[in-house]
């Protein structure tokens, strides 16, 4: 029985498709990409905003269609969509044989063999079930590196965010599990481990009374066989010294921090329900930056949140122009019903939500080009992703480079290298977002 997988939306979702495949890989099950050659097609969803929700349903209408037609026997929906929206699904594509919520990653195996067998059941559970772990897992990044997940659902109640309803309150998985979990990926191959929540800054506070992210980090540098260690997620004003000094004191933890903080000004900060302001925000930058001088800061923002001014849009341009981030995104606000923000009065048109997202954008390519500029003449240790295709030389990411997020480091040499391998990189130029370099004295481990 061969299985299309279709995993769609955040890395998080990709750590519950890759359990929900380890499970169905051990009852053997087979996998394919081609949906001509598929018996069964399996959808992990995302709805967190408008365009995420309308790639979901869309993709699931396709795959219905070919159901219509018999190419398939069985049609699954998991995830946050399928947590939402679970009547509206049935009613509207009834193609659809069985719902997964997002804590039903552990009955992947039965809701199949369930529809297979004729006796279709929802697995739409509570939200706030414990976490799932210690499940078999196919990792789908090409093993070199992975995904983490710490925590599950948030207890922030930003006014714009659905994820809590979907996704439950904060909780974290057993710091034993995951030092487990990750021995067992370094084992496979792993030599990057990507932490990632909600909120990874949290960990902890729900089982044992006080935020251990930074204990945590301490017993996976342990964990033999990974070479880096990196932090996603990360929200300000959960950023205590006690995480800056982990940082500064393990190797194997990359200087780089990934803290969205939305908007930089306050009234706005206020009506998002974030618990930082921008003076605050300015505190934790200039603290990172003081204790980690060469720490890569990736940040997000929301452009035309409900009420927003030109003024206070001025305020987020001025804010990044100052203090210049290494990597920043932008999303026009999307109006997610059931949230607070989407009843607020004053919603902004969204020609004007894309006119600032671009300018914010714009502003910072300019700011991004300066920096990779400002690496060449760099050498720094970068992991080996893959060769160009009939060229000598080879695709890499530093220290500084998140897997598809960020840019990466085009490595010239004529040596055969591997993808997973570490080199060492003199940069010497740059184009864009991204580095051009070579191999420093052909050095590679």
């Amino acid at each position: 029985m061969r299985v299309l997988f279709i995993s769609l939306g955040c890395d998080k979702n990709l750590v519950d498709t890759e359990m929900m495949l380890g499970q169905l890989a051990q009852k053997g099950y087979t996998f394919t990409d081609d949906e001509t050659q598929a018996d069964v097609a399996i959808v992990n969803t995302c709805c967190f905003i408008n365009d995420a929700k309308e790639e979901s349903i869309n993709t699931i209408l396709e795959l219905a269609q070919l159901k219509n037609e018999g190419q398939l026997k069985a049609l699954l929906v998991c995830g946050c969509l399928a947590q939402r929206y679970q009547e509206e699904i049935h009613a509207e594509i009834p193609e659809v044989d069985a719902l997964l919520g997002t804590t039903a990653i552990d009955a992947i195996v039965e809701a199949l063999e369930g529809v297979l067998g004729g006796q279709a059941k929802d697995h739409v559970m509570d939200i706030n079930r414990a976490c799932v772990y210690g499940k078999p897992r196919s990792v789908t990044t090409g093993g070199h590196f992975a995904y983490l997940k710490i925590a599950e659902g948030c207890n922030k109640r930003c006014t714009y965010c659905i994820i809590p309803h979907i996704r439950g309150n904060f909780r974290s998985v057993p710091m034993e599990e995951l030092v487990k979990e990750a021995q067992i990926l370094a084992d496979g191959g792993c030599k990057e481990l990507i932490l990632v929540a909600q909120e990874t800054t949290l960990y902890g506070i729900d089982l044992y009374g006080k935020k251990m992210l930074p204990e945590l980090l301490r017993r996976l540098c342990q964990v033999e066989g990974l070479r880096w260690i990196r932090l996603l997620y990360c929200y300000p004003e959960e950023i205590t010294d006690e995480l800056i000094q982990v940082m500064k004191e393990e190797e194997k933890i990359c200087n780089y921090l990934d803290m969205p903080i939305q908007h930089a000004a306050d009234r706005i900060l206020m009506r998002m329900g974030r618990r930082t302001r921008k003076e605050e925000l300015e505190g934790v930058i200039e603290k990172l930056r003081t204790e980690i001088p060469d720490i890569c800061l990736r940040t997000t923002l929301i452009a035309g949140f409900p009420g927003e001014t030109q003024r206070e849009h001025d305020e987020v341009v001025d804010f990044v122009n100052t203090w210049e981030f290494d990597r920043l995104g932008v999303f026009t606000y999307s109006q997610e019903e059931g949230t607070p923000a989407a009843v607020m009065p004053d919603q902004v048109d969204e020609e004007v939500k894309v006119q600032w997202q671009e300018e914010i954008m714009e502003l910072q390519q300019d700011i991004a080009f300066d920096k990779a500029d400002s690496m060449i003449g760099e050498t720094m240790w970068a992991m080996i992703e893959g060769k160009v295709a009939d060229e000598h030389a080879y695709v890499a990411r530093t220290y500084r480079d998140a897997p598809n997020v960020d840019g990466y480091l085009f490595v010239n040499t004529g040596r055969e290298l591997m993808t997973g391998d570490f080199v060492k990189v003199r940069v010497t130029g740059s184009y864009e977002y991204d580095l051009i370099g070579e191999l420093e004295d052909e050095f590679t481990e």
